[in-house]
């Protein structure tokens, strides 16, 4: 009897103990996912107009020549955004605050002046890329564009931080398209992962330029700024360093993968044809006869998605970090009253980059070689920077770099300022 007794009791409180684990795991998921945003966007961001146009030209060029690079673009990827949000988390300060603490007020403005001259010209591209893809519908730019600023203006001004993550995340999925474009296109499979595993090598300047172009666009120094800002403006702490080191891991992930498709696309349909492009409006077009108007279709709609999305974050992120850097009022849920810099930043780049799009025959492609200039010189610095205080314990404490993260972050970094160089050099030969 008093076995059964014991029995019973044992099965009760195992039963009450799975409960509890149970509920627990729940709990942590649940934690997992309510700090899940910032990593996706950011990743998502990154695949912009001119992200799209290196890589439809990389596959179009190359065909599946270039595939290998995808998994080494994810891991520095992930290295980076990871980094940027442990640093938001662990101390409730974006990285434009953490380097005015760190390295002064001079280093702090002259990164902000740097980020200003660059997000502005890349959010040039984004809208350029809005009016190139709505064209493909018959939509002219003297439409399309001021539409799409009012639109971007609007959501940053709504009022609420989670209310537009929560748009942004929905508007994510048009990336869907490249990878449903990627099937249609009927490619060699076995010949493409056997691509992505085994490197393939050339000599050629313009397979060497086409590399760099590759890595240098996956990570750009808003993207530092932005996982970090927005991992602030979501009021997460060191509590949800698991949640968004899955965020930003799913996030690269994620966006390599679109990354892939759209290689696989351009490299299946217009490599063999021999076609070449000058831009990821030029692929879609491209596409019609060789893979059909839907292929085509999707591809565009790809394009105009990616290059909204990428067009609604900028202009705060820059706002963002700018206020941070001197101390002033930022922040979607602020009123013009509470944070004038703020808002009157996201006002002035959405409208400045629109009108400047609308003018007739104005230089892009001289405006984007400038932007990918000073990117070339920041992102290297804004590394260096990140690698520093991430390994500072004074200001991370237990949640700084362990040496195995702090080895892959100066791999990155390293990997990133080669790159550059050759950038530079090839540039300078004119490749």
């Amino acid at each position: 009897m008093a076995a059964k007794a014991a029995g019973k009791t044992r099965v009760g409180t195992t039963d009450k103990q799975d409960k509890k684990m149970d509920a627990k795991s729940k709990t942590q998921l649940a934690a997992i996912l309510a700090a899940m945003g910032p990593g996706l966007l950011t990743a998502f961001a990154g695949n912009d107009a001119g992200g799209i146009a290196t890589y439809s030209t990389t596959g179009a060029t190359y065909g599946f020549g270039m595939l290998w690079t995808v998994p080494i673009m994810c891991l520095l990827l992930i290295v980076v955004q990871e980094t940027s949000a442990r640093m938001g988390c662990a101390t409730g300060k974006g990285f434009a605050s953490l380097i005015r603490e760190r390295f002064g007020v001079r280093v702090s403005a002259l990164a902000m002046l740097s980020l200003i001259i660059s997000n502005f010209t890349v959010t040039l591209s984004e809208f350029a890329g809005i009016a190139s893809g709505m064209q493909l519908f018959g939509v002219p730019l003297q439409v399309s564009v001021p539409v799409s600023a009012l639109v971007t203006w609007m959501l940053a001004m709504s009022g609420s931080y989670h209310r537009i993550e929560k748009i942004l995340l929905g508007l994510s999925c048009v990336f869907l398209t490249y990878i449903v474009s990627g099937f249609m296109a009927g490619p060699n499979w076995g010949q493409a992962l056997h691509d992505t595993i085994v490197p393939q090598f050339s000599n050629d300047p313009h397979y060497i330029s086409l590399l760099v172009a590759n890595i240098g666009t996956t990570i750009s120094p808003y993207m530092i700024f932005m996982v970090s800002s927005s991992v602030v403006e979501k009021n997460l702490d060191a509590s949800d360093i698991p949640g968004q080191r899955a965020d930003n891991i799913s996030g690269a992930i994620a966006a390599e993968i679109v990354t892939w498709f759209i290689i696989l696309t351009t490299g299946t349909v217009l490599h063999p044809a021999g076609i070449s492009i000058n831009s990821a409006a030029d692929a879609a077009k491209a596409l019609v006869p060789l893979a059909g108007k839907y292929a085509s279709v999707l591809f565009a709609v790809g394009l105009v998605g990616a290059s909204f999305l990428a067009a609604c974050v900028l202009p705060g992120i820059t706002a963002s970090a700018v206020c941070e850097a001197f101390g002033w009022e930022r922040g979607a849920d602020r009123t013009w009253r509470e944070a004038p810099v703020y808002r009157g930043i996201i006002t002035g780049i959405t409208i400045l980059s629109a009108v400047i799009i609308l003018i007739p025959n104005v230089d892009l492609f001289g405006i984007m070689m400038v932007s990918q200039v000073i990117n070339g010189v920041m992102l290297p610095v804004l590394l260096v920077c990140m690698v520093l205080i991430a390994a500072d314990r004074h200001i991370m404490h237990r949640h700084a770099n362990g040496k195995v993260w702090n080895g892959l972050t100066w791999f990155t970094i390293i990997a990133v300022t080669f790159f550059t160089i050759i950038m530079f050099v090839l540039q300078a030969l004119g490749y």
